[in-house]
């Protein structure tokens, strides 16, 4: 397992963490839910996480880096019963929110993570445990000076690379054309990876569109996605 010294060193967070306040909404459910279906990322036992153990069944165990409000996941979750939806996030507000969804769906194949996903991937993620990978909108950051703060870039591709089993995907979108480039370049040069599509991918009918996509298309800016399968023998 890779060490959480390489990850510290990098200074990336997976997600931003923004304020706390929830709702009585939130809260409640926060209190109903939490226990049974969240943990955060210190919590964790050290070495691998027994995915199994914890969703209570052996399925696909697909990672969702930065679920926001979760309303995307939830809908994911609903289109997808036979695969384990994991949501990490820092945002507190929006995991209470996502526990809402899942009890307004009635959802057993949904459990989330309060922290860092790049220490989660790291030290409790045996190689080729996940099937899938998703970052759907990461913080930009916009301005020169901080794109190193950017979450894609290729220490952490590798890492989510040797996360996936062969035949796995990474799943990227985001918003903001110049991150888009560095995404496509960061993982076309990752060798354990083949890009699905000759660059850019069609935008899957099956993923929800965000707050972040809405917006962005209401601000006329075009959204990129990018699939990536991990190579067998990888």
């Amino acid at each position: 397992m890779e060490t959480t010294e390489r990850v510290k060193r990098r200074g990336v967070l997976s997600t931003t963490q923004r304020g706390v306040r929830m709702t009585a909404g939130q809260k409640r459910a926060w209190d109903a839910h939490w226990a049974e279906l969240g943990t955060t990322v210190e919590e964790l036992a050290a070495g691998p996480t027994d995915l199994a153990a914890w969703f209570g069944r052996t399925a696909p165990t697909v990672l969702e880096i930065g679920s926001g409000m979760g309303d995307a996941t939830a809908q994911l979750a609903v289109a997808a019963p036979e695969v384990n939806h994991l949501a990490a996030e820092v945002y507190t507000a929006g995991l209470g929110q996502l526990m809402m969804w899942v009890e307004k769906y009635d959802l057993e194949n949904v459990r989330l993570l309060k922290g860092d996903a790049t220490v989660f991937l790291a030290e409790h993620v045996e190689p080729g445990a996940l099937a899938g990978v998703r970052i759907y909108f990461p913080d930009p950051w916009p301005k020169k000076k901080h794109h190193k703060r950017r979450l894609i870039a290729p220490g952490f591709v590798e890492l989510a690379a040797s996360r996936l089993q062969p035949g796995g995907t990474l799943h990227l979108a985001t918003d903001w054309a110049h991150y888009a480039d560095q995404m496509l370049a960061v993982c076309d040069a990752e060798p354990s990876l083949r890009n699905s599509y000759d660059g850019w991918a069609p935008r899957p009918e099956w993923r929800p569109v965000t707050k972040f996509e809405a917006r962005a298309q209401a601000e006329g800016r075009e959204v990129r996605d990018l699939i990536y399968v991990k190579r067998s023998g990888s």
